[in-house]
């Protein structure tokens, strides 16, 4: 029996996408110089995740002693991958302590996720091509499909909530990373289209990883995971594998009937570089996202409460409904990938040391029976015009306020703060943290001599941009 012209047509979401990653020009100066400092924030993180065992244990080649010619350098290390498994490694730091980029909507996610990905395929192309007698690529490339990955996971989830279906927001890592490095490897539209169809008709990971009662470390590795799948299906789809035109809205078997609870998929808005423009950094706390505010409100009252705490009555958290949904946890916190995506415990641990770091959602630090004694007091409220201005296009706030009542009935100021300190709103007062964020980063792994070299070149934008990739990931390798 023939197919209709209806099988036929490829899904035009799909087509937009490849449309997008093929054609678009990226001329918004601002998104460069957002994806500059997003390159090496995430670096940065990447770098400090290799302080944990539990990180470090799953970097380096599936089998030990592999050589791979033309490999991935896997920065920090002295690992050189195949670029599925580079990505894989350089996913998986990037993500393990929750540090890198935020991007809040219907969906929430990571839109620097995809370096593992884009990174692991520029470095390997630009072995290839020395060693063929080509020009590598430069820095200002690998910038490029950062805005553009940026661009299509974070238009996707503006509308499109993985979330109430009970997927997880790893699958947009894939579908971007997807488009955009089998472009990098030299894909036209037939490569791209065949490559992000693949990508969607895979299975989605389950988000019960990130929900008690099964929380648990794979919400470190599972970007590291799904951008190395993309860059597996953009490698096959350049052998000519075919793809699915229909993987989306094929009645019956597409992934809108299977797994989107037979809802339309859609993009909300032309793809430009909005995403980039807008994204949200984690400046200050290695905590969930919607949570950063009321870490800040909670450092500012931390003068005032830690010589109050046997004295405390009760706190309240006001908040909007997807961190209520998200992170207000209750009962035991199994361990740290639990705790830095629960809000009564990142506000505790705010108003007990009047700074949060990675190292006090580690087991011996949560043993301590006053954090859970304060979350025990702790009441969690919606704010309705935190919700609605948290999905307000034109703000896009993550508002909580923290205030703590005492047993002689006193009370604190409600310290309340609308947008986090990596918002596009505080973008200039952002900028200098974000350096020193990375400078600090850079100082638990490397010699000071090794250091100074990263830093003089990750400053300077027009000197980075013009910067051959290998050259770049030279830097970071361990000496």
């Amino acid at each position: 029996m023939l197919q209709t012209d209806t099988y036929k047509k490829t899904d035009a979401l799909i087509e937009e996408i490849v449309d997008y990653v093929l054609n678009k020009d990226i001329t918004s100066e601002e998104a460069y110089s957002t994806a500059h400092h997003v390159l090496i924030d995430t670096l940065g993180c990447g770098i400090l995740a290799l302080d944990y065992p539990e990180c470090t244990k799953l970097l380096g080649p599936v089998v030990p002693g592999t050589v791979v010619p033309n490999g991935v350098r896997v920065p920090g290390t002295s690992h050189v991958l195949d670029p599925i498994q580079g990505a894989f490694n350089i996913g998986t730091m990037i993500r393990w302590l929750d540090y890198n980029d935020t991007w809040l909507a219907a969906e929430w996610g990571h839109p620097s996720d995809n370096l593992g990905g884009i990174l692991a395929v520029a470095d390997y192309l630009s072995q290839v091509r020395i060693q063929k007698g080509k020009e590598p690529l430069k820095v200002e490339d690998v910038l490029e499909m950062m805005i553009k990955a940026h661009e299509i996971q974070g238009v996707l989830a503006l509308e499109n909530s993985l979330n109430r279906v009970g997927l997880d927001h790893v699958l947009y890592v894939k579908i971007a990373t997807t488009a955009v490095v089998t472009k990098m490897l030299g894909g036209g539209r037939e490569e791209i289209t065949n490559a992000l169809t693949n990508a969607w008709i895979d299975n989605s990971s389950l988000r019960t990883y990130r929900h008690a009662p099964n929380t648990g470390s794979r919400k470190s590795w599972a970007a590291g995971d799904a951008t190395s799948r993309a860059v597996r299906l953009a490698l096959m789809a350049m052998k000519g594998e075919m793809g699915y035109p229909t993987a989306l809205s094929a009645p019956g078997w597409g992934f809108q009937d299977v797994l989107f609870n037979k809802q339309e998929l859609v993009l909300s808005q032309p793809l430009d570089s909005y995403v980039m423009e807008n994204v949200l950094f984690k400046v200050s706390f290695p905590a969930e996202f919607h949570a950063q505010t009321a870490a800040e409100a909670a450092v500012k009252l931390h003068p005032e409460v830690v010589n109050r705490i046997g004295e405390i009555d009760k706190i309240t958290i006001t908040t909007h409904e997807s961190a209520i949904r998200i992170i207000d946890k209750k009962g035991p916190l199994n361990n740290p990938a639990d705790r830095d995506h629960c809000l009564q415990y990142i506000t505790a641990i705010g108003l007990l040391e009047g700074d949060i770091r990675a190292e006090h959602y580690e087991d011996n630090f949560a043993a301590n029976p006053i954090i859970d004694g304060l979350r025990d007091k702790m009441v969690v409220v919606e704010n309705k015009s935190y919700t609605e201005d948290y999905l307000d296009p034109s703000k896009r706030s993550i508002a909580n306020a923290v205030q703590v009542h005492f047993t002689d009935g006193t009370v604190t100021e409600n310290v309340e703060r609308e947008y986090p300190l990596g918002h596009r709103f505080r973008r200039d007062e952002a900028i200098p943290k974000i350096i020193e964020k990375y400078a600090a980063n850079l100082a638990t792994h490397y010699t000071e001599k090794q250091r100074k070299k990263i830093e003089e070149v990750s400053y300077d934008y027009n000197k980075l941009a013009k910067m051959n990739v290998n050259e770049f990931v030279e830097l970071f390798i361990a000496q």
